[in-house]
């Protein structure tokens, strides 16, 4: 009975202790977990900043080639609280990017290029991904003397493009735009190269040069030349870089001045520069609007495991791996042993949530509700059906998630990766069902935060690592 009793007075001082702790520690309590298998997180923390958190010491400058990432509508950006996108908007455009990759996916492509007699050729549209305006952006350089401009980078897309002058059509954007005219390293290139042969629609103008047009899922669209110039990537100098100069832009891109593709295909920037950069490139994405990433080419990061990079032969140019499970607080669900391989998994830096097959979604999502049964549930939002109203909560313990790679890679998700907070009334779990058990998975954005990701094409790995950035 004395031990019973002793065992009894510990146990309350212990919960007396971590009250204590949760009250009067809170930037202690909303950066650690408990016991490995909870996230506690101040409700202060997931709400917006008023400010842009600088570090001490920005990525930019501590290698050749890595520059700062930040969010297209956050508060390190110069669009910050210009035409950002409502939810609405948000959730249509992630879900037309996915639609579009599961369409792709279940149905092969045939490219059909075709040069025609001086004329723009239409060929077979082949619908590219949309440009997601929930996107990060980096500052690059084109062209001699060198003018800097801010790209949306993407791993599902292989083109670079930008606006140019002259501007038939363009979409606003805060920098002047680019004007090849005024760059003494600029050069068209012929429509018989194979750049331009490569693209999936390109044609001739009438003084024999490349003509490319890009059409994304939206029906936003850039054609325009293909040319080379002078790329500029921090302190790195790419001369002859081949990209497209878009002199007729529509619809919706937002404000970016352009789009940098690190997609796996011919004409990407991973592609174009082998011997500089290895065929490596990393980013972290951050965690919040208001702080930085970074973005890195030609070199790989410590600390970080590798699974396999696969390749879908109807979808060359994006990033495959093999997810093989999922866990909620160390606990790895029930599931088929083929839920995740048999459709193939994706990683997409370009959609914003994750994409499950119905099986593994609704095994997830039933813990997940059985672990957060202490919180009231708010209404779905869209097609994220599992939300929580946390308005009479400082602080709330959420269940750690963990998604498994091939090789036991295993990246246990920032508390972001968890909630995805609108406000204080509405957090919701960022995962989204598929319509089919036999649709591609896509792993997105959400669950990339704070993460170091290496994609070693060369040696068809991708790694992951934790802590890249805030």
């Amino acid at each position: 009975m004395a031990i019973f009793s002793s065992i009894l007075f510990y146990y309350i001082l212990l919960n007396l202790l971590f009250s204590f702790l949760l009250i009067e520690n809170n930037s202690l309590v909303s950066t650690q977990k408990l016991v490995g298998e909870y996230h506690v997180i101040d409700i202060k923390s997931l709400l917006p900043s008023n400010s842009c958190s600088v570090p001490n010491k920005l990525v930019t400058g501590t290698s050749p080639s890595k520059l700062n990432v930040v969010h297209l509508h956050g508060l390190c950006s110069s669009w910050m609280g210009q035409d950002k996108p409502s939810h609405v908007e948000l959730f249509r455009q992630d879900q037309a990017r996915v639609d579009y990759i599961h369409h792709r996916a279940s149905n092969a492509i045939t490219h059909l290029n075709h040069i025609g007699n001086f004329l723009f050729t239409r060929v077979p549209a082949i619908i590219d991904y949309n440009i997601s305006r929930y996107s990060y952006i980096v500052n690059i350089g084109l062209g001699t003397p060198t003018k800097f401009f801010s790209f949306t980078f993407d791993t599902g897309s292989d083109l670079t493009w930008t606006q140019c002058v002259p501007c038939v059509n363009c979409h606003t954007q805060k920098n002047p735009f680019y004007d090849p005219a005024q760059s003494f390293t600029f050069t068209n290139i012929p429509c018989n190269s194979n750049y331009c042969t490569q693209l999936d629609q390109f044609g001739c103008s009438s003084t024999f040069t490349c003509l490319y047009e890009e059409e994304y899922v939206d029906n936003s669209k850039t054609n325009g030349s293909l040319i080379k110039d002078a790329l500029h990537l921090s302190n790195d100098i790419i001369y002859n870089f081949v990209f497209g100069c878009g002199n007729n832009n529509t619809r919706i891109f937002g404000h970016e001045d352009g789009l940098l593709g690190l997609g796996r295909g011919p004409i990407s920037i991973i592609n174009q520069t082998p011997q500089l950069y290895n065929k490596i490139f990393s980013y972290c994405l951050p965690s919040r609007p208001n702080t930085y990433g970074y973005l890195e080419l030609g070199s790989s990061v410590v600390g970080v495991k590798y699974t396999p990079m696969l390749t879908i032969p109807e979808m060359p140019s994006y990033y495959f791996l093999n997810l093989t499970t999922i866990s909620i607080r160390g606990k790895k669900l029930a599931l088929p042993p083929t839920i995740f391989s048999k459709p193939g998994t994706m990683l997409d830096s370009g959609a914003t949530f994750s994409h499950l097959p119905p099986i593994a979604y609704s095994t997830l999502r039933s813990i997940f509700r059985k672990e957060m049964s202490n919180y009231p549930m708010a209404p779905p939002l869209f097609n994220l059906d599992t939300c929580y109203d946390f308005t009479n909560y400082q602080h709330v313990l959420v269940p750690e998630i963990s998604l498994i790679y091939d090789g036991e890679v295993t990246t246990n998700l920032h508390h972001t990766g968890i909630l995805f907070v609108f406000n204080k009334s509405q957090a919701c779990l960022p995962f989204v069902e598929n319509m089919d058990d036999s649709d591609v998975v896509i792993i997105g954005s959400r669950q990339h935060l704070t993460f170091n990701v290496v994609y070693d094409v060369g040696n068809l790995q991708i790694g992951f690592g934790a802590n890249g950035c805030s």
